[in-house]
């Protein structure tokens, strides 16, 4: 009639750690930075040799009237730059790990930040799996599969 004990303990085990994975395993990370008007502000993460990286970044301002720009450099670990780019309002980089350790990247905002104000940077930054370019993926096994049918 029903799932005995046991049955239901396993079940339940069994969507506990289907959760707990699902919890532990990262996409992406989405920051919110918001810069100093002098200064720089850093974020970092530890990353293994042969890791995919993409990032997008957009400047936001409180002052609609204005968007100021910034400038933003990606170190690798050893201090060699992986991404430099001045008088940015939003940009992207990407890159694949050569060494393992803590990649930097700096935000500052330029000097011509007339009026002052906040200006934060929405920062998007994806490793590994989270990654790929899966719709192209997709595209591509999709043309692959379409050409052996064709010789079939």
């Amino acid at each position: 009639m029903g799932m005995g004990a046991n049955a239901r303990r396993e079940v339940v085990l069994q969507l506990l750690l289907t959760l707990c994975i699902w919890g532990n395993v990262r996409v992406s990370e989405g920051i919110w930075l918001t810069l100093p008007e002098s200064g720089t502000k850093c974020v970092s993460e530890d990353i293994h040799t042969n890791v995919v990286v993409l990032a997008d970044y957009v400047v936001v301002s409180e002052d609609n009237s204005h968007l100021p720009t910034i400038s933003i450099k990606v170190s690798s670990p050893y201090g060699n730059t992986l991404h430099q780019k001045e008088n940015a309002t939003h940009g992207q980089f990407a890159f694949t790990t050569e060494e393992a350790g803590n990649h930097l990247a700096c935000f500052w905002v330029n000097d011509q930040n007339e009026g002052g104000g906040v200006v934060s940077v929405n920062l998007d930054w994806k490793t590994g799996i989270a990654a790929r370019d899966w719709e192209s993926v997709a595209r591509k096994e999709k043309i692959e599969v379409a050409c052996l049918l064709s010789k079939n």
